[in-house]
């Protein structure tokens, strides 16, 4: 299948995009590297042997998007495009709505011009808010998200859900996922993100690269079992297989799937796993809580198994083991 990934630079999608060509499909990128690098790209048709398709182009922008369907038979797309920093969203809200919605509107007018019936769009666990039972499962109520960012997955969840049932045709998978980490084991693409990390990760691999002195720990007061807060991290290649297998899935109309582990693991099991794989310390002090963080987060990922016929298989190993080698190979991410 030829298929064109929107935010085809970022990390989850960079990684998905080498997953793809493992499977016999044709990428397409488009991106305007808003949060993404150019480099990235270089690497993963480094990686890949082969040239990727790729277009520099903002995907809000309806009328030069319309460029690659008139070059390109597009069988499916997988929607990663959007401002993704949780931070941002609540000091720019209006930039997050019109940039995220906008995108997604532009996708599916296209759709229907062009005649492409398959989305798998990138959504989050975000969208079930502060979610009082665990664990999560695809039909539990979805809003009360608090930021933003999660805001705009829920309302594209929606726009797609009423895309899907205005046009019989179309098929839709929602796919939320839990805390993407790791990197492709050749070390030559991951996480680059932007300032200072919003997530664990990035966070303890810059701590131990030397480019932040300490990590924050918010909260150590949960109703856990260290008092840090528990969530369900999975490896960043076991995520984009998940792509993958939606892509092929013959879905009909629309399917929420959780991509997760099924397992959760706190903050310090995460600092010691990454201390304990690499032979690292990691400085680290606690601070307050964060307004909207929940103690314990983590997937119930069986409809995943069952449709998809997907599950995880890295183990906590291999993701603080991949994180820190990318890291360790690339101090200044695709900067270097």
């Amino acid at each position: 299948m030829k298929i064109l990934l929107t935010g085809g630079a970022g990390y989850i999608a960079s990684h998905t995009c080498i997953e793809l060509v493992k499977s016999g499909h044709t990428p397409i990128i488009v991106d305007n590297f808003y949060n993404s690098q150019k480099e990235a790209i270089s690497r993963v048709e480094e990686l890949c042997g082969q040239s990727i398709p790729f277009y520099e182009i903002d995907v809000c922008d309806k009328e030069a998007m319309s460029v690659i369907f008139k070059e390109h038979t597009i069988d499916a797309i997988i929607h990663f495009a959007g401002y993704k920093a949780v931070g941002e969203s609540v000091a720019k809200p209006l930039a997050y709505y019109k940039n995220n919605i906008d995108s997604t509107i532009s996708v599916c007018e296209l759709m229907k011009e062009n005649g492409v019936t398959k989305i798998v769009f990138s959504s989050s666990a975000t969208v079930y808010g502060l979610a009082e039972k665990v664990p999560l499962k695809e039909d539990m109520p979805t809003g009360g998200c608090t930021n933003p960012y999660g805001w705009t997955k829920y309302m594209i969840e929606q726009i797609l859900t009423d895309f899907a049932n205005a046009n019989k045709e179309m098929n839709v998978v929602l796919l939320r996922y839990f805390n993407p980490v790791g990197a492709h084991e050749s070390g030559r693409i991951g996480e680059d993100p932007v300032g200072i990390p919003n997530n664990l990760m990035p966070y303890i691999c810059q701590v131990a690269v030397g480019k932040l002195k300490q990590l924050a720990i918010f909260g150590d007061d949960y109703p856990t079992p260290d008092g840090t807060g528990v969530r369900d991290y999975i490896h960043v290649v076991d995520l984009a297989l998940g792509h993958v297998a939606a892509c092929e899935f013959d879905c009909k109309g629309v399917e929420v799937i959780n991509l997760g582990t099924g397992v959760g693991y706190s903050v310090l099991d995460m600092v010691k796993a990454f201390e304990e794989a690499n032979g690292i310390k990691i400085n680290y002090t606690i601070a307050p809580r964060r307004p909207g963080d929940i103690a314990t987060c983590y997937s119930d990922a069986t409809k995943a198994k069952k449709l998809l016929h997907w599950e995880a298989k890295h183990t906590l190993v291999d993701m603080c083991k991949d994180s820190w080698n990318w890291q360790k190979n690339n101090p200044k991410g695709y900067n270097k």
